[in-house]
């Protein structure tokens, strides 16, 4: 008989009677990674009942739902009436309850506890139908977590074994893009910014790893999250946002566009909104509305509308006149969207015309935007809000260099002034009178 997990706030009726109702359950583990025992109460009037989650495995759930399977036990808690092991049970008999029924899943097929890979591939589904993005995701994790880490039970996982892997990552040379099927390509860092280039790579693969990992901690899979808390960034990785453009750069760089594919009008809409390529791609002209752009769909995966400016309201106007409201926004010469990086060669095309040195891609037209904002004295939170980043923290990290000048304008003419008048004739010695 297995040994009874013992738990100070389900175990007994008093202490179940100091909880909460609520319809969420509250969960114990029984097997870490796959068997969760829960409580749920709704009323505090009423008895409680007992349910079980079981964990199943990524590739036995449909694209989009929960990796783990919850079920009703049957009956109530033994809240106000003796159990009987039938209808009404007890904490113990809950639990065997639950472990048999556990054993009748994993008879019939069912996996066992769940692993890092698991918990990534579960991750990256939710980001494919919640946000409609993952590739990047998926590319790191194919190329960097997966091989490393993919097998560890999540119970398994430990800070040590994440240090490990995070040191051992950020002491091998860069990848290269490689041709598939062809040997990877890499490249040893040997500048200080390289240097730093990479060890900000190791971090932006950290954050996803544990953006699975916590995603898993939520639903229960796991018990602690102690061991990637622990996993701090590797430091001194920031460093400013390269790339951006000045204002007479930017002008040359639309006059070098070729106007009968497109293409101008697409960087004029960038370099108007600071809207990522994608979510250009996707706009309709029924989302230009009332001096606003409507982003249905971006990284983050939250919708937000993009303020303009009279020059980008009138530059949208003409966009949109007299077009159908589910017509494309920004098309290329044949009616068609732009599709998945259709934007590189022109934009090439472009720099080399207007003499861009050294060239710039087209999400340079974001930081551009971002930067000549900033350097106008538009406040960070406006700014982020138009770029859609949830607070100021990135644009402080890569555009924060930016603000001195304004800080320095802003405190001189607006910090209090009380009068003051020098008490004696008091001159620093060396400067002329």
């Amino acid at each position: 008989m297995s040994r009874t997990v013992r738990d100070s706030k389900l175990e007994t009726r008093a202490a179940r009677d100091r909880l909460p109702a609520q319809a969420k359950p509250f969960w114990r583990t029984l097997r870490p990674g796959d068997l969760h025992l829960g409580y749920r109460r709704r009323r505090k009037d009423a008895p409680g009942s007992w349910c079980v989650r079981i964990y199943l495995g990524v590739d036995a759930v449909a694209t989009g739902k929960s990796p783990y399977r919850v079920e009703a036990l049957g009956g109530y808690a033994d809240d106000y009436e003796d159990a009987n092991g039938d209808t009404i049970l007890s904490y113990a008999q809950a639990q065997s309850a639950a472990l048999a029924l556990a054993r009748g899943h994993a008879a019939r097929g069912t996996r066992g506890p769940m692993t890092v890979g698991d918990a990534i591939a579960d991750y990256i589904k939710y980001l494919r139908l919640e946000k409609r993005t993952g590739d990047d995701a998926e590319r790191r994790a194919r190329a960097l977590i997966s091989p490393e880490l993919g097998a560890i039970k999540l119970d398994d996982l430990t800070t040590a074994r994440l240090l490990q892997w995070r040191d051992v990552l950020a002491a091998k040379p860069a990848r290269l893009r490689t041709m598939r099927g062809a040997p990877q390509n890499s490249r040893e860092p040997t500048t200080d910014d390289a240097k730093r280039a990479r060890r900000a790579t190791v971090n932006r693969t950290a954050s996803i790893l544990k953006a699975a990992l916590n995603r898993a901690f939520r639903h229960g899979l796991i018990d602690s999250d102690l061991a990637w808390r622990r996993l701090a960034p590797l430091k001194n990785t920031h460093a400013a946002r390269p790339g951006h453009l000045s204002v007479a750069e930017a002008k040359r760089l639309i006059n070098a566009t070729d106007p009968d594919t497109g293409f101008r009008d697409l960087v004029r809409a960038a370099l108007a909104t600071g809207c990522r390529y994608g979510e250009l791609c996707t706009l309709r002209v029924k989302d230009f509305h009332r001096g606003k752009i409507a982003i249905h769909h971006s990284k983050s995966g939250k919708p937000r509308d993009v303020v303009l400016n009279d020059e980008g309201v009138a530059l949208f106007e003409q966009l949109t006149a007299g077009r159908a409201g589910d017509e494309i926004m920004l098309h290329r010469a044949d009616g068609g969207a732009w599709q998945k990086s259709q934007q590189a060669p022109p934009m090439a095309a472009a720099c080399r015309a207007a003499k861009i040195t050294p060239p710039v891609g087209f999400h340079a037209l974001r930081h551009t935007y971002a930067s000549l904002c900033i350097r106008s004295g538009v406040p960070l939170l406006v700014v982020a809000h138009n770029l859609g980043h949830r607070d100021t923290s990135m644009i402080e990290k890569h555009y924060g260099h930016l603000t001195q000048t304004y800080i320095d304008k802003a405190i001189r003419e607006g910090a209090p002034k009380f009068g003051f008048k020098p008490d004696r004739k008091v001159r620093q010695l060396g400067v002329p009178s």
